[in-house]
C-alpha cells in the first residue's frame, strides 16, 4: 500500500469458495473487485455511511477508478484477509486494499478504488465531498 496516512481501516476474512475459481482452482481476476467491495462496505459501516445511508442523504458514490496488482494467486479453500484503508476524503473517497493469506501473512493482491459523490436527484458530480459525509468522517477519525 502507498505511504499515505491511513484515516480509517477495516478488515474482513474470506474463505475462497469454489464458485470464485477457474478450472485451475485459482480465483478468477474479476472476483477481486468483489473482495474489495466486501472490505469497503465494512469500512463505510465504521462511520455509518453504507450505501443505503449514502442514498438517504441524497448521494451515490460511483467508482471512477480501480487499480489491482496481482502479486500472488488466491486459491480455492484459502482463507484471506482483506484490509480496506481510507486515505482521502476531501474531494473523493480513495481507499487502498491489501489481500494477504491468513495463515502465512504473505501478500497476494493490492489495489485501490476512487469514488466521487454524485447528487442523486440532479446526477451532477460534486467537486468536493458533501459536508454531511465530512462531518461523519471527522467524528469517526477523531474517536
Amino acid at each position: 500500500m502507498r505511504n499515505k496516512k491511513v484515516l480509517l481501516e477495516a478488515r474482513v476474512e474470506i474463505e475462497i469458495p469454489f464458485h470464485d475459481c477457474d478450472p485451475m482452482n485459482v480465483v478468477w481476476h474479476g472476483n477481486y473487485a468483489r473482495y474489495f467491495e466486501i472490505a469497503r462496505c465494512k469500512l463505510l459501516d465504521k462511520f455509518n455511511f453504507g450505501y443505503n445511508n449514502m442514498e438517504k442523504l441524497g448521494y451515490v458514490w460511483p467508482i471512477i477508478d480501480m487499480q489491482t496488482k496481482f502479486v500472488g494467486a488466491c486459491v480455492f479453500g484459502q482463507k484471506i484477509s482483506v484490509v480496506a484503508q481510507l486515505i482521502e476524503y476531501e474531494t473523493r473517497l480513495k481507499i487502498n486494499y491489501l489481500i494477504t493469506d491468513v495463515e502465512t501473512g504473505s501478500k497476494l493482491t493490492k489495489g485501490s478504488t476512487t469514488q466521487v459523490a454524485v447528487d442523486k436527484a440532479t446526477k451532477e458530480m460534486q467537486f468536493g465531498t458533501p459536508q454531511k459525509l465530512v462531518d461523519k468522517l471527522k467524528a469517526a477519525i477523531d474517536t
